[in-house]
């Protein structure tokens, strides 16, 4: 039998993050909601990440090691254009996500059909794990209108 497409297509390009590889893979690995694929995409590191990338085994991760570098964009660019989730997640390959990001992200949007991008709140930690800040992202359509006039207001 044939599995049916996953719910979330997962994306994260990689170059060179092994320093913090491990809690990436593993904060998208250990999520709540478990129907979705986890496209990587290695553009030839060259500090062990791909090493650490195949060191898992978990079936829904679809490794992508490009032959030579091709740079960030084209990386998402790619695993967007082989993504089979109806939804597609962003990863950044220095970045941890909370456990239930997934499940409450997908459920907003099951019950939000005219949502067309859904971003998340951060906290920035430094190398030892203390919070240096919050940031808390604009909510509502206005809000997020104004916020585009001086800065990026999806993360």
């Amino acid at each position: 039998m044939i599995k049916q497409n996953p719910k979330i297509s997962v994306i994260m390009p990689v170059y060179n993050t092994a320093k913090y590889l491990i809690e990436a893979i593993d904060s998208i690995l250990n999520q709540t909601f478990t129907d979705f694929e986890f496209i990587i995409i290695d553009d030839c590191s060259s500090d062990g990440s791909l090493e650490i990338i195949k060191s898992y085994s978990d079936k829904r991760m679809i490794i992508i090691e490009n032959e030579v570098n091709k740079g960030y964009v084209f990386g998402l660019n790619y695993a967007i254009s082989i993504a089979r989730g109806k939804y597609i997640a962003r990863m950044d390959a220095d970045d941890e996500s909370l456990p239930h990001r997934l499940e409450r992200q997908t459920a907003f949007l099951d019950l939000n059909p005219s949502v067309d991008v859904l971003g998340t709140a951060a906290v920035y930690i430094d190398s030892r794990g203390h919070t240096i800040k919050k940031v808390f992202l604009a909510e509502w359509h206005e809000d997020i209108l104004a916020r585009m006039l001086r800065t990026c207001p999806v993360i």
